[in-house]
């Protein structure tokens, strides 16, 4: 690969996966693939995880990661903002877009055996019962973020960006994270944008260098692990991926919305007030079910066919490539 054409491809992939990993049910891994720069970004990786720091690598984990980081730093406010305030419809065609990716891991699996068999279900039984304990706890994106839970989602996407049909997004929507990394990307855009330095320094201890550590050591811990695991036990390791992706339409039922909270009721730590009760924004407020029209469930069958069209077209673009 001659040296524009790979750093122009790594600028592409590093979009790409940006972009992927701002949208539950695509995969970074798979945008790398399609870019046609995955194996030299998977080998890059593998260089600097065993202390190598060639030249060649660290510029590929350059090119790919600050593309990466540009495209999540732009827009991950705007993403947040639909997810909030049309969270059914974004959830319907998040459905979608897992769903399509179901294909490109099953042919990674097949044949199904039994220990394949066995590996979906267990990966069914353990994303759909996240999604469980994240309803329990306050429903999607519902959460506040902290130091421990921007570590795991920093986990979550080094895991996505290493193998091809694995989304983070899906992760952190179960995680109950996705709502708050999207929110802490956008409050470091702001503060750079107004160069307030207090706010910086917040959002960078309490957010980014736990979502770095956490991409860091997950990068290293998570590529070593699945090498091992898909070279001792390949088929049972791929079915838990395709169960993670069935399961992770549980974490996605899309017929939920944001509820205005009223005075008296407890938001981030604080009682609400009279006063206070209208600054609250609405990705700060708690989320429940609702019992959907007949046009919104068209209309989410809808934007799920047409997810999962846009997941399997990609899927045969980095086949084709």
């Amino acid at each position: 690969m001659k040296q524009a054409g790979w750093v122009a491809r790594g600028i592409l992939g590093g979009v790409l996966m940006g972009l992927a990993n701002l949208v539950p049910g695509i995969s970074g891994g798979t945008m790398l693939v399609a870019s046609g720069i995955y194996q030299r970004f998977i080998d890059a990786i593998a260089d600097v995880t065993r202390a190598r720091f060639r030249g060649p690598s660290l510029a590929t984990l350059a090119i790919v990661g600050g593309a990466a980081a540009l495209a999540i730093l732009t827009l991950a406010g705007p993403v947040r903002d639909l997810v909030v305030e049309r969270r059914w419809a974004m959830f319907s065609l998040f459905i979608g877009l897992t769903l399509g990716g179901v294909p490109l891991v099953w042919r990674m699996a097949a044949p199904i055996d039994k220990a394949a068999r066995f590996g979906m279900a267990f990966g069914f039984v353990a994303m759909a019962l996240l999604a469980w304990l994240q309803w329990k706890g306050g429903g999607a994106g519902a959460a506040e973020g902290t130091k421990a839970l921007y570590f795991a989602a920093g986990a979550a996407g080094a895991a996505a960006m290493i193998l091809p049909g694995v989304s983070g997004g899906y992760l952190l929507i179960v995680m109950g994270a996705y709502v708050p990394i999207l929110t802490a990307v956008d409050r470091l855009k702001e503060a750079l944008k107004g160069r307030d330095m207090d706010a910086l320094f917040d959002v960078l201890t309490s957010a980014v260098l736990p979502i770095g550590l956490g991409v860091a050591i997950g990068i290293a811990v998570v590529s070593n692990l699945l090498k091992f695991l898909l070279h001792r036990y390949e088929k049972a390791t791929l079915g838990v991926l395709v169960g993670l992706l069935f399961g992770a339409v549980v974490g996605m039922w899309p017929f939920q919305e944001g509820v205005p909270p009223k005075p008296g009721d407890v938001v981030r730590g604080r009682v609400v007030t009279e006063e206070t009760v209208a600054s609250i924004p609405p990705h700060h407020w708690e989320v429940a079910f609702f019992r959907p029209t007949v046009g919104q469930i068209g209309a989410s069958l809808g934007l799920i066919v047409a997810g999962a069209a846009v997941t399997l077209a990609i899927a045969r673009v980095s086949r084709e490539g």
